[in-house]
């Protein structure tokens, strides 16, 4: 069951098979909510995903933020010099090091991540209360397991 070999069986081809179509499904359905949030709040979707990244953060760097959006740093300085347009987010210089710019969240930047991640929350609660309190419990416990599933993989495959 733990093993890295191809499994025989017809019905666990299939169940591969529909896993991949549903993750499939999730991700798009992902990835349609975020257009509808970029469409909503007039950011496009690569700083819509910036700006949530300050959500954890006070300051972050181009390399930082590079690094957790998984694209290169010239591409993160095309992203927040238009959220700087936008003026929701300020760079400073970092007192440590003033070669290194500190990027943080103006308060309009912090009053939109706040709108956003409400949105988001209460999208998050809208699809739970489609579901019974039970289905509800099945479905975390899946997902927790399906992610731990997907990490273990990932170690093997890395």
């Amino acid at each position: 069951m733990n093993e890295m070999r191809p499994f025989k069986d017809d019905f666990f081809r299939y169940q591969a098979r529909r896993f991949q179509e549903l993750m499939a499904e999730v991700v798009q359905c992902c990835e349609t909510r975020t257009a509808y949030f970029s469409e909503k709040f007039g950011i496009p979707s690569a700083e819509l995903r910036c700006l949530m990244l300050f959500r954890e953060e006070k300051y972050l760097t181009v390399k930082g933020i590079a690094q957790k959006l998984d694209v290169a740093k010239s591409r993160v300085t095309k992203i927040v010099s238009g959220l700087l347009e936008k003026g929701l987010v300020t760079r400073i210089d970092d007192p440590s090091d003033g070669r290194v710019k500190l990027i943080s969240l103006t308060r309009e930047g912090r009053a939109k991540s706040e709108e956003i991640a409400s949105l988001s929350s209460r999208m998050h609660e809208m699809i739970l209360l489609e579901m019974e309190p039970e289905e509800r419990k099945m479905v975390l416990t899946a997902l927790e397991r399906l992610r731990t599933s997907m990490e273990a993989v990932k170690e093997r495959m890395m």
